[in-house]
C-alpha cells in the first residue's frame, strides 16, 4: 500500500486590506487548509475566498478557531470561563461552516489556533472545553491534535475522532512540546532543512529536538504555518521531496 501523508497549512489569515501569507499559491500544493474564523485573523470576505479556492483545488477545509485576540494574532494566553469559551469556539465553527455550505464543501476537521492550542497541551480542563465544544456541534467532526498533548488524550477518552499533527516549521523539546516562539531557533524557515526533517518523520518516525536528541513521533498530518515568510517555498519543497520518496500528499479524509 502506498504511504500517504496530509500536508496542511493555516490559511485565510489576511484581514480587510491587510494581506498575510500567499494563499492563492499555497492552496495549489497542500491537501488540507485550516481557515481562520475571524477571531485571530480573517474576515467574512477572506473566509469566503479561502473556502472557494479550496474547493477549486480539491483541498479539505477545516475550521481554525482561536482566542478572541486580533491584536495578538491569537498567540497570547487568555483565561476564559468554560461556557464562554465553548460558545466562542462554536461560533467560529459555525461561521466557517456556513461558507462551506455555500460552496457545497463538507467541513473536514477543526484545528485550534495559537495559544488556544498550545495551552491545551498541558491544561486538561481547557482541552475538555475545546473537545466538548466540537462534540456539541458535531460528534463526528475530527480534531487535529499534537501527539501526547492533553487535547490528544481528552479527544481519545471522549471518543472524538482525531488526527495526529506534526509541525514542519517549529522546533520541539524532548517532551514533544513546541519551543516557544520567544526563543531563538523556535521557528524553522530553511526549505531543504525542513523537508529533510519531514522525510525523517514520515519514513523513520523520528525527529530531532532543538537540543539534538532524536525522539520517536507519529504523525498523520504535517503543518506549515501560513505566516512563516518562506511558507510557500517550504511547502513546494516538502511536497516534491515526499513525492520523490513515493509518499502521496493527500487529505486523510479524501
Amino acid at each position: 500500500m502506498k504511504k500517504m501523508i496530509d500536508l496542511n497549512c493555516d490559511m485565510g489569515e489576511s484581514f480587510g486590506r491587510y494581506t498575510l501569507g500567499n494563499d492563492d499559491e499555497v492552496i495549489k500544493y497542500i491537501s488540507s487548509a485550516n481557515v481562520a474564523c475571524g477571531f485571530h485573523a480573517g474576515d467574512p470576505n477572506i473566509m469566503d475566498h479561502t473556502v472557494r479556492i479550496a474547493k477549486e483545488y480539491g483541498v479539505g477545509v477545516g475550521a481554525h478557531p482561536s482566542f478572541p485576540d486580533l491584536t495578538g494574532f491569537g498567540r497570547r494566553n487568555m483565561d476564559i470561563p468554560r461556557d464562554e469559551l465553548m460558545n466562542l469556539i462554536i461560533y467560529q465553527i459555525g461561521a466557517l461552516d456556513i461558507f462551506c455550505k455555500k460552496y457545497g464543501v463538507k467541513m473536514q476537521h477543526v484545528k485550534p489556533h495559537g495559544n488556544l492550542n498550545n495551552m491545551a497541551d498541558s491544561d486538561e480542563q481547557l482541552a475538555i472545553n475545546i473537545i466538548d465544544a466540537i462534540q456539541s456541534v458535531n460528534p463526528d467532526l475530527p480534531v487535529f491534535v499534537k501527539p501526547n498533548s492533553q487535547l490528544h488524550k481528552v479527544a481519545e477518552r471522549k471518543g472524538l475522532p482525531f488526527k495526529l499533527e506534526i509541525f514542519a516549521d517549529r522546533a520541539y523539546h524532548k517532551d514533544f512540546s513546541l519551543v516557544s516562539r520567544k526563543e531563538e531557533g523556535a521557528v524553522l524557515s530553511d526549505p531543504e532543512f525542513v523537508a529533510d526533517r519531514i522525510i525523517q518523520i514520515v519514513t523513520e518516525g523520528k525527529v530531532k529536538t532543538i537540543t539534538g536528541e532524536e525522539i520517536e513521533v507519529q504523525g498523520e498530518t504535517i503543518c506549515v504555518h501560513g505566516d512563516t515568510p518562506t511558507a510557500l517555498d517550504m511547502i513546494k519543497v516538502i511536497k516534491r521531496r515526499l513525492e520523490e520518496a513515493g509518499i502521496e500528499v493527500k487529505s486523510p479524509f479524501a
